[in-house]
């Protein structure tokens, strides 16, 4: 599996020539804060607004929407269009593309979020990149750390990967989507369009066009153009 398989960047986006199609999606992750250690911030380019607290490294676009208060902990680049909502923790190794939703009491944390994507509400995105389109329902966890705390394993269908990685929280491609309350466990992989239903706890990988409602009960979806 290559991350050209699962998700595309568009020409407007500053970083694609840094994140690598024909690598392994997980490869993308230690990147994420190589690719913002490089990026030139000008800290006399941020917005002063009362409540909206902002540390460290951080780019905002002007056309950020900024709400009564949030916290922003760099470094993060945050693109054009993006809403950001009341009581959203962005705290460190951010990239965010344009036209997204960053809910309120959502936290964010080394993850690369693409363009339109969705995070409303209640959700932590935690060492997680989320495809373009891509939308987490209300309540919606990237567990990102195994309870024993051992390097995690991705599990595809032709094999099992080692990523050696510690914290790795969930890869949605495009247009995957996750119903309220679930939650996705450490290295679990959402294929183009999938879907897993709302209160499960799902791990490994859900095949394209498909959706979850439990390791049961898996369908195939009509296509969506």
């Amino acid at each position: 599996m290559q991350a050209a398989d699962l998700f595309s960047l568009s020409d407007t986006f500053p970083f694609r020539d840094r994140f690598p199609g024909e690598a392994k999606p997980w490869e993308w992750l230690p990147l994420i804060k190589e690719v913002l250690k490089d990026f030139d911030f000008d800290p006399t380019d941020l917005p002063s607004q009362p409540g909206v607290h902002i540390k460290g490294d951080v780019y905002l676009a002007p056309s950020v929407k900024l709400p009564p208060y949030c916290v922003i902990e760099g470094p993060a680049w945050i693109g054009p269009e993006t809403e950001i909502r009341p009581g959203a923790y962005i705290r460190g190794n951010v990239i965010v593309g344009a036209g997204c939703v960053l809910g309120n009491a959502c936290e964010f944390k080394n993850c690369l979020l693409m363009d339109d994507v969705q995070t409303p509400h209640y959700n932590y995105v935690g060492d997680s990149i989320l495809g373009n389109k891509s939308h987490l329902g209300a309540g919606v966890i990237c567990s990102n750390l195994r309870l024993d705390q051992k390097h995690i394993s991705v599990v595809l269908p032709d094999g099992v990967y080692e990523t050696g990685l510690r914290k790795f929280g969930a890869i949605l491609a495009d247009a995957a989507e996750v119903g309220c309350n679930a939650a996705l466990q450490p290295g679990t992989i959402l294929a183009k369009r999938s879907v897993v239903g709302p209160a499960l706890a799902f791990g490994g990988y859900l095949e394209p066009q498909t959706m979850a409602f439990g390791r049961a009960e898996i369908r195939r979806l009509p296509r969506r153009d």
